[in-house]
């Protein structure tokens, strides 16, 4: 993909709306995991388990690229995105994550709870990459430093702005939808320009309907086991 192109910038701003939306509640992990550490080593652990971190995320991500040429799986990876995206936007996630005392534990242990963590993201930023390793990389540089430096601030703005989540669902949506239009045995169906962007639009508006559709469900589920108990 071309550098100075519309499509190479609103990709990698796709990606790191992608990285901020999912991975603001992995910086959590950090915070976590080194709060029983003296002030001036709890930096050295921020710093050490987010370079372990971000070295496996690339690592990872970069494989994900690749394993995504195989055809077939560009469907099962937009599949997977769909799940995703509704599940950010219903689900109530909590963080049980051991502090440590010890540097080298706690490092280990943001390193082992990102990488789990992080999987749907990997899925994610390789999915709307399109095979780009530059792409992998400008995102993960730009976003993971205000992830981690900045995740305060990134989730009181989730917090604050609700719909920050209903957008990072419509991006995984559109990332889902580019999936399956570059998916071999289906680019037939998507020749047309007119079908292919339609079907992208579509899937934005599935994505954030379904979503809210489940969001609404569960707040009345949760309404009539409050007036029965």
């Amino acid at each position: 993909m071309e550098i100075f192109t519309l499509e190479f910038w609103t990709t990698l701003l796709s990606i790191v709306m992608i990285d901020l939306v999912l991975a603001g509640d992995n910086a959590i992990v950090i915070g976590l995991a080194a709060r029983n550490l003296r002030k001036e080593d709890q930096k050295k652990v921020i710093i050490w388990g987010t370079v372990g971190a971000v070295i496996i995320r690339v690592l990872a991500t970069m494989a994900v690229v690749y394993l995504l040429q195989i055809p077939g799986l560009l469907l099962v990876g937009g599949l997977m995105l769909i799940y995703i995206a509704l599940k950010l936007m219903t689900d109530e996630k909590e963080h049980e994550v051991k502090s440590s005392t010890s540097i080298l534990a706690a490092i280990r242990t943001i390193i082992i709870a990102d990488a789990a963590m992080g999987l749907d993201n990997v899925l994610a930023v390789a999915g709307a990459a399109q095979h780009d390793y530059l792409l992998v990389v400008m995102g993960l540089a730009i976003s993971v430093p205000i992830v981690v430096w900045g995740s305060t601030m990134v989730l009181k703005l989730i917090e604050r702005f609700p719909i920050i989540i209903t957008i990072g669902a419509g991006v995984l949506g559109w990332t889902a939808a580019k999936m399956f239009v570059k998916e071999r045995f289906l680019a037939d169906f998507f020749v047309n320009p007119v079908i292919k962007y339609g079907f992208e639009i579509f899937m934005i508006v599935a994505v954030i309907a379904a979503g809210l559709i489940i969001k609404h469900k569960q707040a009345e589920k949760r309404t009539l086991q409050e007036g029965h108990a």
